[in-house]
């Protein structure tokens, strides 16, 4: 009997040792969410702001156009366009690539 208690006795306070420890990680990892919280939004917000921009290509081809023949001319504008228009095939073969892999 009296090798029972100091058992009951050792796995109590083994259990106290863990229920602390839990407590601890449990305040580490609240701290952690708090310090990704802002990245994360901006994370979420800017994929966001990419889906939206890749399902009205008109849309974002319409102000980059508007922009391009404020700022530089017809010439410019022709310029512009053709970086746009590379910059968008890579990005689209980009994202395809790496949403294949997920």
């Amino acid at each position: 009997m009296a090798n029972m208690t100091k058992q009951m006795r050792e796995v109590m306070q083994r259990r106290q040792i863990l229920l602390s420890r839990i407590s601890a990680q449990r305040e580490e990892l609240a701290e952690i969410g708090v310090r990704w919280t802002v990245p994360l939004r901006f994370a979420d917000q800017t994929w966001l702001a990419v889906r939206f921009l890749r399902s009205h290509p008109v849309l974002l081809a319409g102000v980059a156009s508007l922009i391009a023949v404020r700022r530089r001319g017809v010439i410019g504008f022709a310029k512009v366009a053709w970086r746009l228009w590379k910059s968008y095939r890579y990005a689209d073969n980009f994202v395809k690539n790496v949403t294949s892999r997920l």
